[in-house]
């Protein structure tokens, strides 16, 4: 169905919206096979999802309405691996770029590599999960949960935050941007050359910060968020050496510049 979405029907090549599902991602994941039935840019979203799943194996669960699950099927997709590994990054940007949209006023940011946070608060995570010659984008935008319904304190919404999110409007702006990102990096070959790093940089809050990132193997890096690599990786300066993470859990340690 896309009575719900008539914005964004006019972008995702299929868009379908469901009433209840364990993971609008692993239901994409399963079609992924049929490409003729589920092209690239196709959609799935749902307000009701019972089992989805956060970056690093975390559960990802919302009362039923409180939230948007929303999925992407990505099939044309740049051949460099490196390139490929911006994917996740330009959805976080994306996504960013909608809700800020929504939220005049509001600092809206990239938590690296790819939550979306609201003065500081997550509104929004994204989970990037690869199969056979595709690639399932996840995300899941708090709209209408309430405080008490926030899952850490530091979460928010666009209800706590007192707006009435137009979730059509959010997904087409979603989906237009994200498009855009993705067609100048399959063009370019390259995040740097297809503008994306620079777009990704200007919106990334983790820059600057002092961070504490927890990695694989119980390994620890403290220090400053200095850049993004050309691969997307976090560039974390220690002592005056820098560390290259491309995968972890970022702790803000204190606010840019203070």
């Amino acid at each position: 169905m896309t009575a719900s979405f008539p914005l964004a029907g006019t972008v995702a090549s299929r868009l379908e919206h469901v009433t209840r599902t364990g993971s609008t991602n692993a239901d994409l994941r399963a079609h992924a096979e049929d490409a003729e039935g589920w092209p690239h840019l196709s959609v799935l979203t749902t307000h009701d999802q019972a089992a989805g799943r956060g970056r690093l194996d975390r559960t990802w669960v919302a009362p039923a309405g409180s939230a948007l699950a929303v999925s992407v099927l990505l099939r044309e997709l740049p051949a460099a691996p490196t390139a490929r590994g911006w994917i996740p990054l330009a959805a976080g940007a994306a996504m960013a770029a909608a809700v800020a949209e929504q939220l005049p006023g509001r600092d809206v940011a990239l938590k690296w590599p790819n939550d979306v946070l609201v003065d500081g608060r997550k509104i929004c995570g994204i989970l990037a999960e690869a199969t056979t010659g595709a690639v399932v984008l996840g995300a899941g935008v708090n709209t209408r949960m309430t405080a008490e319904q926030l899952p850490v304190p530091t979460a928010t919404s666009f209800a706590v935050l007192g707006a009435d999110v137009d979730e059509d409007r959010l997904l087409s702006g979603y989906l237009t941007t994200l498009d855009g990102y993705l067609c100048g990096l399959l063009q370019a070959g390259d995040a740097i050359a297809s503008g994306l790093h620079d777009a990704v940089s200007a919106r990334c809050a983790t820059l600057a910060h002092t961070v504490r990132v927890s990695m694989p193997g119980d390994r620890v890096v403290e220090g400053t968020a200095s850049r993004l690599d050309r691969e997307g990786r976090l560039v974390v300066v220690v002592d005056g050496a820098e560390h290259a993470i491309s995968a972890g859990d970022v702790v803000h340690v204190r606010p840019a510049g203070s």
